[in-house]
């Protein structure tokens, strides 16, 4: 019995020291995974402390970015107010201008129309004054032929026809008169004409400016959308 219980004691004290040694590896196994994930860890505390400040810049190059679009997009919407108020200011002085064209047309084409009247009734009375001069030429000639007449008679007949010369020089002079009038109303009815076509011109170039600054805050607004998509995936 003593010699079992030796034989067993040593086979026990040797299970212990087995169990022992394995159990000293093991530790030794987990103290050097404990070493190898410690490492990792601080290699990977490190990556996120790296990756945090990378994407810290670029928070504040986005912001910065952002603050910049937004400065863009005030601007613009500035610049934007400022063409739409002097279209509008344009158009109101091209309304106005049209209007008072329009009243001045209709003046001049009234006076025009007014001054050719007053012409043909100067020509016509002009006419009718010459055949009345004709018809008194006739008559002093056959006056003058017969003798029949007495002296108080001539100077009276000789008296009216200086009075119808001098009539008849004053409508030549009013006709002349009126036919420049007229003349100095085509004048203006063209450039008036001529000054519409300047103002239209000048509305198709603001026209054209404004849909270049539409275009330009679209392309502005794509980018700030790209820009978006862009933070938020890399939040993401």
């Amino acid at each position: 019995v003593q010699e079992e219980g030796v034989q067993r004691a040593r086979e026990e004290e040797e299970k212990r020291k087995e169990v022992t040694s394995h159990f000293q590896v093991t530790l030794n196994d987990i103290q050097l995974q404990m070493e190898q994930h410690n490492e990792r860890n601080s290699k990977l505390r490190q990556e996120n402390m790296e990756l945090a400040e990378r994407l810290k810049k670029l928070i504040e190059q986005y912001e910065l970015r952002e603050e910049h679009i937004d400065k863009v997009f005030k601007h613009k919407e500035l610049q934007q107010q400022l063409v739409d108020a002097k279209l509008q200011q344009a158009q109101e002085m091209l309304k106005e201008a049209e209007e008072r064209h329009q009243r001045e047309k209709d003046f001049l084409l009234k006076e025009a129309v007014e001054s050719q009247r007053m012409c043909e009734l100067m020509k016509q009375q002009e006419t009718h004054l010459k055949q009345q001069l004709a018809l008194y030429t006739e008559k002093f000639e056959e006056f003058q032929n017969t003798l029949s007449k007495s002296s108080e008679v001539f100077t009276t007949f000789k008296q009216e026809m200086e009075k119808m010369t001098k009539k008849i020089k004053k409508l030549e002079k009013e006709t002349t008169m009126y036919r420049s009038r007229w003349e100095s109303s085509n004048k203006a009815l063209l450039e008036m004409a001529e000054e519409k076509t300047l103002r239209d011109k000048e509305l198709e170039g603001l026209q054209v400016k404004i849909q270049r600054l539409e275009k330009l805050c679209r392309a502005l607004q794509t980018e700030r959308n790209d820009l978006n998509k862009k933070v938020q995936d890399l939040c993401a």
